[in-house]
């Protein structure tokens, strides 16, 4: 009998292992892809949608396996924001969409609306399912819809955003093993950072130039 249990549990560390190479396998395609998309972003390059596609996809499966499942839901939403922000962006020339600005009181509208419904998500999470951190799960997850649909729209304050956002899910990501997306995550911080002052500078190139000499 002893030597049985000692085969299974042999037997369940190298299935165990197993599974966690492909997961690794899996995590780090998604994080390379994911790592084009805000690269590309930041230039305003509209294949940076065609990366996100693909990333998302990946990492729909990956969340779901580890049950964070608004994180599995919230990619399901980025495959299509990545179809809808590749229409939104296909445009050169004249009709190219531009990088804009929106007021600070129409932020702190949508930083309302989003808290609450990110508190009501997160309350059902946390009575009908067995969601990991489901509060956080549900903020990152209502926060992240909102921002990635600013990104579509090249609206400049997405990318302060998303240093939030991804503050929030580098704790979320070591919490449940998946290291090489939580390094990623601590290079978004980076890149979101250096995205805003990027992005900042070609809203600055494409305004008149009467209204940037009277600024």
């Amino acid at each position: 009998m002893q030597a049985d249990f000692w085969g299974w549990l042999g037997g369940a560390f190298h299935s165990a292992f197993g599974e966690m190479q492909v997961l690794s396998a899996w995590e780090g395609v998604a994080v390379i892809l994911a790592m084009a998309y805000l690269l590309l972003a930041m230039k305003r390059s509209r294949w940076c949608w065609v990366a996100a596609f693909a990333s998302t996809a990946i990492y729909t499966v990956l969340f779901y396996e580890v049950a964070l499942l608004m994180e599995s839901a919230l990619n399901v939403y980025y495959m299509g924001m990545a179809i809808y922000g590749y229409w939104l962006w296909r445009q050169d020339g004249q009709d190219e969409l531009k990088v804009q600005r929106w007021p600070l009181k129409l932020h702190l509208g949508i930083i309302t609306l989003t808290s609450i419904a990110s508190l009501a998500v997160g309350h059902l999470m946390a009575t009908f399912t067995e969601a990991s951190f489901p509060y956080l799960d549900a903020a990152t997850t209502c926060f992240a819809v909102m921002t990635t649909f600013l990104v579509a729209k090249k609206v400049l304050e997405n990318w302060l955003y998303w240093v939030v956002i991804d503050v929030v899910s580098i704790y979320l990501y070591l919490s449940k093993g998946l290291m090489m997306t939580s390094l990623l995550f601590v290079f978004y911080v980076g890149l979101a950072v250096a995205g805003y002052f990027v992005w900042r500078a070609a809203a600055a190139e494409q305004r008149p130039p009467e209204l940037a000499l009277n600024s």
